[in-house]
C-alpha cells in the first residue's frame, strides 16, 4: 500500500559506527589542540610586542603586587643565560626538541590526550622563542619576574608553555610507567 500523502515518514540517517564516532572525537581533539597551540603562540607574540613597543630595555613596572612585575630585557641564552650568545646552537637545539616532540606524539602521542597537550605546550613555546631568535636578531623577549624571587630568570609566555608541557610529558611518563607496573603484577599473579 502507499504511504499515506499527509503523513511524513521519518529521514533515517546511517548510525555512525564506533569507529568513526571515536575517530571524530580524536579529530576534535587535534583541532581544538592546534587552535590551543596557535592561541599560546599569538598571546605570547602579542605580549612580546607589546612589552617591546611599550618598555624601554630593562625598564620594570609593578604588574601583580608582591608577585610578578614586568622587566623587558632581551635573553641571548637560554634558561639564566646559558649559552648566552650562541644563536645557532640554541636554533639547533629547539628544532631537534620539536622534532622529538612530533616523532614521539606520531609514535605515542595518538593513545594519550594527556600527550596530545603536553607536545602542543612544548612545540607552540619552542616556535614562540624560534620567532624571536630569528627575527629579533637572536635574542628573546622576556618580560615576567617573580617579585617574591629576585634571583629568578625573567621569562614569557612562550616558556611558561614550555615548562607546562615538560611537566605534564613528565607526568605521562610517570603514569605510563605505574600503569605498566600495574600490569606487570596482574599479570604475574594471574
Amino acid at each position: 500500500s502507499l504511504p499515506h500523502p499527509k503523513r511524513k515518514t521519518a529521514l533515517r540517517l546511517p548510525r555512525k559506527s564506533p569507529q568513526s564516532r571515536k575517530r571524530n572525537k580524536r579529530l576534535i581533539m587535534y583541532i581544538a589542540a592546534a587552535f590551543c597551540g596557535i592561541a599560546v603562540l599569538a598571546i605570547d607574540q602579542f605580549t612580546k610586542y607589546y612589552v617591546s613597543s611599550h618598555f624601554v630595555i630593562g625598564e620594570t613596572r609593578k604588574f601583580l603586587n608582591g608577585f610578578i612585575d614586568l622587566t623587558y630585557i632581551h635573553n641571548e641564552g637560554a634558561a639564566w643565560g646559558m649559552l648566552s650568545g650562541k644563536t645557532y646552537a640554541l636554533l639547533v637545539i629547539t628544532l631537534a626538541v620539536m622534532v622529538m616532540c612530533v616523532i614521539i606524539f606520531i609514535k605515542y602521542g595518538k593513545k594519550s590526550r594527556l600527550m596530545l597537550w603536553a607536545l602542543t605546550l612544548v612545540l607552540s613555546g619552542g616556535i614562540g622563542n624560534m620567532i624571536d631568535r630569528v627575527f629579533r636578531g637572536g635574542s628573546v623577549v622576556d618580560f615576567l619576574h617573580f617579585e617574591f624571587f629576585p634571583t629568578f630568570p625573567v621569562f614569557n609566555i612562550a616558556d611558561c608553555a614550555i615548562v607546562s608541557g615538560a611537566v605534564l610529558l613528565a607526568l605521562c611518563f610517570i603514569f605510563d610507567l605505574v600503569k605498566e607496573e600495574k600490569q606487570k603484577k596482574s599479570n604475574g599473579e594471574n
